[in-house]
């Protein structure tokens, strides 16, 4: 009889059969420097995904001047928003990790939970091979971005790709795209936004900033627009609001281009002028408080919303580690476990 070594059910590939978890967000700098903002701007803008620009042209552009300027801007931006535990999107995405594997435990499923950024650290590569170092033959990914957009889904997907055409066994894949509709993400949204207005009142105008994307985009067939819109209105029917009540706006442009719209800073200059000087505003698209959430809505939209005569601003923080939000996170994963 043959004898095969290095095969048995303790080694080899026969000892495989782990589950992996694999959460993904877009990403932070390593610090709030000039520093450690230009790495991470220079991986993060040199996506195509992100910018569709042709390469020549938009690397003379990226490194004669973007990152020749911004670095030292939005590095003083990060120190506003920095805490003793470091950057926020990196603390409360380790604390969701955290809090889903500890949820999956106790139900008894067993399987490695892992966090990946699709720009920085911990890099998609690194993990991923960790993961496979651990026994893993069945990756489950979450991209914890609720609407589905190529430039962020999309490239999350490309970073497992790229990785994975260089393994010789490939995992089992189950990509996880959208949740802009899920009736736990809706419900979750729904009682963090209950729960302001328990405390503070029913606003004027709820407002759900959602991140901004070039409109060039809806056009070549890009859904993000569509699911945002549809996020607001199951959330508004789930709310029991108004058409009126609600408005759905997109932040964080940048460049020349036409973004989509209604922008989020404009909204803000005109509401006081039309009467609405009292706001909440709630940002669906982000899973996790970070440098947009933190100092673009609650810091520079304030700003601008009060300057313009508005009385009460009030941001409702992301969904974070909302026992809600890892409720939904469980459900996503549940199905390939």
């Amino acid at each position: 009889m043959a004898k095969f070594i290095g095969l048995d059910k303790d080694k080899g590939h026969a000892g495989r059969g782990k589950t992996g978890i694999l959460l993904l967000n877009l990403g932070t700098p390593d610090g709030p420097t000039p520093a450690a903002v230009r790495r991470y701007l220079a991986e993060f803008l040199s996506d195509p995904r992100v910018v569709e620009i042709p390469k020549a042209l938009w690397k003379l552009i990226l490194h004669g001047i973007i990152l020749r300027v911004r670095p030292a801007k939005s590095a003083a931006l990060y120190r506003e928003v920095w805490t003793d535990k470091g950057s926020p999107l990196m603390d409360i995405s380790e604390r969701q990790t955290r809090a889903l594997a500890e949820k999956l435990k106790a139900e008894g499923v067993e399987a490695e939970v892992a966090l990946a950024m699709r720009y920085g650290n911990p890099a998609v590569g690194d993990v991923l091979k960790r993961l496979h170092n651990q026994g893993v033959d069945k990756l489950v990914v979450l991209p914890l971005y609720p609407q589905y957009a190529g430039p962020t889904t999309g490239s999350a997907f490309d970073a497992i790709a790229k990785e994975l055409t260089q393994w010789r066994y490939l995992p089992s894949l189950h990509f996880i795209h959208t949740y802009h509709d899920n009736p736990l993400f809706i419900e979750a949204l729904a009682e963090s936004i209950e729960a302001d207005f328990a405390q503070h009142g029913k606003p004027q105008k709820l407002v759900l900033s959602y991140h901004g994307m070039p409109e060039r985009n809806l056009k070549l067939g890009d859904p993000y627009y569509c699911f945002c819109i549809k996020t607001s209105r199951l959330l508004a029917e789930r709310l029991g609001l108004a058409e009126d009540d609600v408005i759905s706006s997109f932040q964080s442009r940048f460049g020349k281009a036409k973004w989509l719209g209604p922008y989020t800073d404009e909204t803000m200059m005109a509401l006081p002028k039309q009467g609405i000087t009292d706001v909440a505003v709630a940002c669906p698209a982000f899973s996790a408080d970070c440098l947009e959430t933190l100092e673009e809505i609650a810091g520079q939209n304030r700003e601008f919303f009060e300057q313009a005569g508005g009385k009460s601003f009030r941001y409702i923080a992301a969904l974070n580690d909302r026992p809600r939000h890892i409720e939904m996170m469980a459900e996503l994963v549940r199905p390939y476990l």
